[in-house]
């Protein structure tokens, strides 16, 4: 445990029911807005929600609120026909003092592909002209190289920036390994922290021992974050025991979107901080009306909440992020094979182990997981391989951090679905073609097209100028919805115009009432 329980009982018994002593403060990155709602609600927050807390969120004392990766770009364009970047600015317009962050992908963003350099600058440069002061990395293979130019950019034009070391299980991912990554972050950026990030909730407090003593060694004053999930139940114990040996800050997200999937609750985590000595100076009451108004958007929409899960020993096999399990049950039935799903889990571990460990985190999870389905469905191993599987063993993605079987490579190459250069070459720009192709259109417009095919980013255009009213914004519908997501925790709204006036909820009468 993070600490002898009955030890530290004894000691805050013997201090007048206070902890012994003056310890620390931990900083907390609130993750509501953004990995809560992507575990929990498949990313399907919209702003009108995030407007309705915002002044509670914002308030509450968190040194940075998490609010987008590259899947807040993907299902705001594709599922919820909201433009990503009006909805950055206008969260940033609302509350200019708070420290928002983005997390950029590599060198993929929001694609399964690399992207050339001039859309990687780009984007950077984007984040930072919509609000952003606080930019970060992260690489599947932990690639220092692909990740360290958008954190050069980013800290070019003055951001924060924070690098990831991508955590997982396997005989390559050790902590000397870890080591040597944190030493190449040192030598080819200049970030102000780190964060290690365990997607796939695997750490443990045996493995925390280890490697976090070892990271804050090479750090020096750097801040430690850590960022993990509950998926094997362990979470909110690694907090503990990652803070008792040196990590400075925990993501955390507000209940009900936390546990399960997500991270765990901000509430638990910080009465147990406490209850340890531990300094964490935030509102709880304001969280506490975020959690209420959680609780209402679920029960009016259907969304399910956050709740503890039990150990997990088998996620340490298959490692797969919780929310890909139901698209892949989905794909067997849709196959007639459901009944295999425990066979897909183990071969998922087996394709795992053979591409060299990566970790399962986007893009490399996808790949694995549809190569996986591809082998039990057709009952021939590697017979149909992705074009995106031929890639990675090519060193599309990055260096491999052990070799594959030359004969399963040779495999691999040969049943790839097309004829791919056998190494890499340079990406030509992608903006030139971009803007020709579309002169109406602003940066912001040109870097989802690179991101999305087809008619994805027309059809979220299409949509915004079909619920943008004719008179730019100030008709009855629009000034009621703008009004009612400002009016959280009120029991009555009036709205009154020159000839109109409309009360909605019930007004309090006082005592003379």
């Amino acid at each position: 445990m993070a600490k002898d329980h009955m030890q530290t009982i004894s000691q805050i018994m013997a201090n007048g029911g206070r902890p012994a002593g003056s310890m620390r403060e931990i900083k907390i990155v609130d993750t509501t807005f953004r990995d809560g709602q992507q575990s929990l609600w498949a990313t399907r927050m919209r702003t009108e929600h995030m407007l309705s807390m915002l002044d509670d969120i914002t308030a509450a004392g968190y040194t940075q609120i998490d609010l987008v990766a590259p899947i807040q770009f993907d299902v705001s364009v594709r599922y919820l026909k909201e433009d990503p970047w009006e909805r950055v600015r206008l969260l940033h317009e609302r509350a200019p003092g708070t420290k928002f962050r983005a997390l950029i992908r590599s060198r993929n963003i929001a694609s399964f592909d690399f992207l050339p350099d001039d859309i990687i600058q780009s984007w950077v440069d984007s984040l930072y002209a919509n609000g952003f002061r606080v930019i970060g990395s992260f690489d599947g293979l932990n690639d220092i190289d692909n990740i360290a130019p958008g954190l050069r950019r980013a800290k070019e034009l003055g951001a924060y920036t924070f690098g990831a070391l991508s955590y997982c299980e396997s005989p390559v991912h050790t902590d000397e390994l870890y080591i040597a990554k944190t030493r190449e972050y040192l030598e080819k950026t200049d970030i102000d922290a780190f964060m290690l990030k365990d997607a796939g909730g695997l750490l443990t407090p045996e493995r925390i021992r280890t490697l976090v003593p070892a990271i804050k060694d090479l750090i020096g004053d750097r801040p430690l974050e850590i960022h993990s999930h509950c998926l094997t139940a362990l979470a909110p114990l690694v907090y503990l025991e990652a803070v008792e040996h040196g990590v400075d800050v925990l993501h955390l997200s507000i209940a009900p979107l936390a546990n399960a999937n997500g991270q765990p609750a901000v509430q638990s985590v910080v009465r147990d901080l406490k209850a340890l000595g531990y300094e964490v100076n935030l509102d709880m009451a304001r969280i506490a009306r975020v959690s209420e108004r959680l609780h209402q958007i679920a029960e009016d929409e259907g969304k399910p909440l956050g709740v503890p899960v039990e150990y997990n020993g088998l996620h340490y096999m298959h490692q797969i992020p919780g929310g890909m399990l139901s698209n892949f049950q989905s794909q067997l039935k849709t196959a007639g094979l459901e009944d295999r799903f425990d066979e897909l889990l183990v071969e998922v571990a087996k394709v795992r182990s053979e591409l060299a460990y990566p970790i399962m985190i986007t893009p490399f999870a996808q790949f694995v997981g549809t190569q996986a389905v591809l082998n039990v469905i057709t009952g021939e191993r590697y017979k149909i391989v992705p074009n995106e599987i031929k890639k990675y063993v090519l060193g599309y993605y990055g260096k491999l951090l052990a070799p594959i079987d030359p004969e399963l490579r040779e495999r691999i190459i040969r049943n790839g679905a097309s004829e791919i250069a056998a190494e890499p070459g340079p990406i030509a720009p992608m903006l030139p073609d971009l803007a020709a192709r579309y002169p109406d259109d602003d940066i912001h417009t040109l870097l989802l097209r690179a991101m999305f095919a087809g008619t994805q980013v027309d059809e979220m255009v299409k949509a915004k100028k079909e619920a943008a009213p004719a008179d730019g914004g100030s008709s009855l519908l629009a000034l009621i919805k703008r009004a009612h997501a400002q009016n959280t925790g009120k029991r009555a709204l009036a709205i009154k115009t020159a000839n109109f006036e409309l009360k909605l909820g019930v007004e309090k009468v006082n005592a003379n009432g």
